[in-house]
């Protein structure tokens, strides 16, 4: 197993490549079809059996071995307090820059820990749902800082993963729509009941720091986690796929009058990529560098992928 250079010998992750990482499979194979695969991987994001066969299943394996540890702590823990209570959901989380493909990691990884022998339940909540709608955004002058930590509605989410944690039967989630670039209302919300596992997925779901004093102690939403996974790429990477998506989302999804993005629908190519560039320099680069890749080494596993966003290195904390 070759380590990767960029880690020293006493780093407190163990770096596997690719064909060692897939050779952890543990021979369990389920091939999904044109359809499904369609309906797990994001715009312009390829997503192939292989892939899922050599980095998620040896990744469901690995989960697998600590939440079969999670449920044994739960079922001696009822021992020594002589009183049994439910279980309580696993919580993975998921972080990573815009455009790397978080989407389509927690779709994916949501799809192959339901195949796992004890067929749990599993479910997935974005914190997209929780950014304040857009009238509140624009009323503290910020619209243009979404997905920044302050666009957030931190403590809503906290309550809601307190909420979990704390066993609570049914919780409505809020859903956020990427078409009109919005919280829904309310009536339109995801409904959590209680699953075996659940995914959060989010850029800053690692993070610790704050902009804004707090009263009394910090809680994080992280300390939510269980295990915890960070989809990592270059930036040159970054930038280069999240224009193209720019560009994708033009010609189609911003075709519709509906989205919020229409007004930029008959932009030439040249002005798409402008444009996307621009964006990209003044809210995503920043966020990136200042309040996502500082949280990559807080989690637990990191997934690097490379120019063709297929995973090509695996680090795993060591335990």
């Amino acid at each position: 197993m070759q380590l990767d250079p960029q880690i020293a010998i006493d780093s407190p992750f163990r770096s596997i490549k690719r064909e060692d990482w897939k050779n952890l499979n543990g021979k369990v194979l389920h091939n999904f079809s044109v359809e499904d695969l369609e309906n797990l991987h994001a715009l312009n994001e390829p997503l192939t059996n292989q892939e899922i066969e050599e980095v998620y299943f040896p990744l469901s394996h690995l989960l697998e071995i600590h939440i079969d540890r999670f449920q044994s702590l739960h079922q001696r823990t009822n021992r020594f307090f002589g009183k049994e209570v439910s279980k309580l959901p696993y919580i993975i989380g998921i972080a990573g820059s815009v455009a790397v493909g978080k989407s389509t990691t927690a779709r994916v990884l949501q799809r192959v820990l339901s195949l796992l022998p004890s067929k749990p339940k599993v479910d997935l909540v974005t914190t997209d749902g929780f950014l304040y709608p857009n009238q509140q955004l624009i009323e503290r002058g910020i619209l243009n800082r979404k997905g920044f930590p302050e666009s957030y509605d931190a403590k809503r989410l906290i309550h809601f993963l307190s909420a979990v944690k704390s066993g609570a039967p049914k919780i409505a989630v809020p859903v956020y729509s990427h078409l009109v670039y919005d919280v829904l209302p309310d009536e339109q919300q995801q409904v959590i009941e209680q699953p075996d596992i659940l995914i959060v997925e989010g850029i800053n779901v690692l993070q610790v720091n704050s902009q804004r004093p707090r009263k009394g102690h910090s809680v994080f939403v992280s300390d939510f986690f269980d295990y915890s996974i960070y989809v990592h790429a270059s930036e040159k990477n970054l930038i280069e796929w999240y224009t193209n998506r720019f560009e994708s989302l033009r010609a189609t999804a911003f075709q519709n009058p509906a989205s919020f993005f229409h007004k930029y629908a008959n932009m030439t190519a040249d002005e798409s990529n402008t444009m996307a560039v621009n964006i990209w320099n003044e809210i995503n680069k920043p966020n990136l560098l200042k309040n996502i890749l500082p949280t990559r080494y807080r989690a637990d596993l990191i997934l690097e992928k490379g120019s063709h966003h297929f995973v090509k290195n695996v680090k795993v904390r060591k335990i």
